[in-house]
């Protein structure tokens, strides 16, 4: 049976009210697709039927797994590259020379899946933090409780652990774990897990000195990227960066962030205040959507 008019616009209600993902008209195929799955475990033949039976019981339970169905969890070891390069060779050398020691570095992987980003930034750390006697501490967050329960576990099949991760790494930190592989050591240790909405307050454990907020901000409207930036900015480090997916950017978004280039991408840092004092004058004028207005914004 076709998902019917009324169960799509539910789940899309849902999906915006939860996570300000905007589910347009014409994305029935992907509430169908992602959907049927869930309603097969839960014993539903029909995605209709199943949606019909959350909206009657209306149980937190069976809301979060309509919305986690919908989330893209789409992840990778050291995925894109660039990123990981310019927080070794640029990021912490920029840190420790304007800072003059760097005891401890914080780092907030929002968004982070299964947890294959702040594993990776604790890999990629491992050497460059040494050199100077810094200690880690990466907080990882998400809004999907069944991919963070994964992510603690620190377990991956192999055809996770060949997406991207180099053989050196993986004998360095990895032990088999029956047909899987386990993460161990320093970076076990250093990556801590949370639930967190991006909607949210920013979690506790800052200010961050480096904030990872990849491929996130491309699900959300411009009201709703606007009001994320904003409350990252109040939780980094006057002098920390903000490191984005590839296909994003502050530029035309929220112009309080200067963009670094730095090799083939760019990382982005708060302007200061004597600097936005002296831009155009709107810049002193602009508002922004206040975090209780943020849904309807989002319609």
């Amino acid at each position: 049976m076709t998902l019917s008019a009324e169960s799509f616009r539910y789940v899309a209600d849902v999906v915006l009210t939860r996570s300000a993902i905007v589910l347009e008209d014409g994305k029935e195929y992907l509430v169908e697709s992602r959907l049927l799955p869930v309603a097969r475990e839960a014993g539903f033949d029909d995605v209709d039927e199943y949606v019909r039976s959350v909206r009657a019981a209306g149980r937190q339970d069976d809301l979060e797994a309509v919305v986690d169905a919908m989330t893209t969890n789409e992840t990778s070891w050291f995925r894109d590259g660039s990123p990981f390069t310019a927080l070794t060779t640029h990021v912490v050398p920029g840190l420790v020379r304007e800072r003059g020691a760097l005891p401890h570095l914080r780092v907030w992987s929002a968004a982070c899946s299964t947890g294959q980003e702040p594993f990776s930034i604790a890999m990629a750390l491992e050497d460059a933090l040494k050199a100077h006697g810094t200690t880690l501490e990466v907080l990882a967050t998400d809004l999907s409780s069944r991919v963070l329960d994964r992510a603690r576990r620190g377990t991956y099949s192999q055809l996770e652990i060949n997406r991207g991760l180099p053989v050196q790494l993986l004998v360095k930190h990895f032990t088999r774990a029956g047909m899987e592989w386990q993460i161990t050591g320093a970076p076990l240790r250093q990556v801590r897990f949370e639930r967190h909405n991006l909607l949210d307050e920013v979690p506790a454990g800052g200010p961050f000195d480096v904030v990872f907020l990849r491929n996130a901000l491309i699900y959300f409207d411009l009201p709703v990227r606007q009001e994320i930036l904003r409350r990252v900015r109040q939780t980094l480090s006057p002098d920390g960066y903000l490191i984005l997916g590839s296909s994003e950017s502050t530029v035309g978004v929220d112009d309080d962030w200067a963009r670094v280039p730095v090799g083939r991408g760019s990382v982005y840092r708060p302007v200061a205040r004597a600097d936005r004092a002296a831009q155009v004058p709107t810049q002193a004028t602009r508002t922004v959507t206040p975090a209780s207005t943020l849904q309807g914004a989002a319609r």
